[in-house]
């Protein structure tokens, strides 16, 4: 069963991925979440097809589509019920890249990430001390000659095990020397096969979701100068042009597990049967599903209108925001009245409510959490003081 949905863009490639994801049913991801394992034959299935490299242009390799086309690609992917952050992060990690990286690093790494030779999976960012306040970051990147050193730690570095490639962001100028704090960040493409036990240690962080999430230590670890994307000490801004990128496209998975989860409560609501009649017919069961979508079509516009002001070339931080929070918001909704729904039965792994479930609770916190939006919103759109 299929809940009622406004008309989809890119209709062809939801089809196409939807097909694909059949291969890969709840008992695939409920095997994985065991022994903690990444979904390397999901992964790569995702490669060969073409979908995580839309966003690179036809001379790399890739399609050359817009940000909608790979919204659509993840919404569909937790639609379906599996699940797409294994790999999630190469599609906004390569904005970077795209935007600000040289003609040799385009032709270098993007067309071996869309030949699926390259994984562009880890983004180091976020460090213990430091969490969203980026421009606190204490890696320091030290110019040597021909190349930088690297010293430092980062955390929540998901998937930094099952790629080859790191986008990092670490202080080449020190705080006290830079006139703004957003200054003397720089952005760095690092060759993990390279430098995996000669600087670079991973260590994984056990969670209650299957993310493969690790810190990382960087201890006097090479990278050549010309790795760096773009100008010196312009990092921070190369880094905050893709998060609203990043905004969207989770918003768009928020969207599809919300989407998975009304249509888990209607079926189960319509065919389980208490009192000699099915649940679905008790308003108390009805009524939490039916809000949970009308937040749902809410949410999918914001996301919608988000993705049309990206791509448009105009400045959608607001949207952006507000579409990771709202979307966000929907599918915790719609989980919660999934696992109502389901009563005990939501708690049993067979169902995969109970892991979608813990899957989805991750965006009220990642990338951002919904406090800072509402923060962001206070002060960027409604103009009131920056609060602390």
């Amino acid at each position: 069963m299929k809940v009622q949905s406004p008309k989809e863009s890119y209709p062809e490639i939801r089809e196409e991925v939807r097909k694909l994801c059949a291969r890969f049913p709840g008992e695939y991801w409920r095997k994985l979440d065991e022994v903690r394992g990444y979904p390397t034959e999901f992964v790569q299935a995702l490669t060969e097809s073409g979908f995580l490299s839309v966003l690179i242009p036809e001379e790399f390799g890739g399609s050359g589509l817009g940000l909608s086309a790979a919204a659509a690609i993840l919404e569909t992917i937790q639609e379906t019920g599996c699940n797409g952050a294994a790999c999630h992060a190469q599609l906004y990690t390569m904005g970077t890249i795209l935007r600000h990286g040289s003609e040799e690093q385009k032709a270098q790494y993007l067309t071996g990430v869309a030949s699926g030779e390259l994984r562009l999976q880890a983004f180091g960012v976020t460090e213990p001390t430091s969490g969203t306040d980026t421009t606190s970051l204490r890696t320091f990147a030290r110019r040597e000659g021909d190349k930088f050193v690297v010293n430092g730690q980062k955390v929540w570095t998901s998937r930094a095990e099952h790629s080859d490639l790191m986008l990092l962001l670490a202080r080449t100028t020190p705080r006290d020397q830079v006139a703004k704090k957003t200054d003397g960040l720089s952005t760095f493409i690092v060759d993990m096969r390279e430098v995996l036990g000669k600087g670079l240690t991973i260590r994984p962080i056990r969670t209650m979701m299957n993310h493969n999430s690790c810190e990382v230590f960087f201890d006097n670890m090479e990278v050549p100068a010309a790795n760096m994307v773009g100008e010196e000490g312009k990092g921070f801004r190369y880094i905050l042009s893709g998060m609203n990128a990043e905004r969207l496209l989770i918003a768009s998975e928020c969207i599809g597990d919300a989407k998975w989860f009304i249509r888990k409560a209607v079926e189960y609501a319509n065919d389980r049967q208490v009192f000699g009649r099915p649940i679905g017919q008790n308003q108390g069961v009805q009524f939490p599903i039916a809000k949970a979508y009308t937040q749902l079509r809410a949410a999918e516009l914001m996301v919608r209108e988000g993705l049309a002001k990206y791509e448009a070339g105009e400045d959608c931080g607001a949207e952006a925001n507000m579409a990771k929070m709202l979307a966000a918001d929907a599918s915790w909704e719609a989980a919660n009245a999934c696992l109502q729904t389901h009563g005990g039965f939501g708690f049993a792994e067979e169902y995969d409510v109970e892991r979608k479930f813990r899957e989805t609770r991750l965006y009220q916190v990642a990338p951002i959490s919904t406090n800072l939006i509402l923060s962001y919103v206070a002060e960027h759109v409604l103009g009131m003081p920056r609060s602390y």
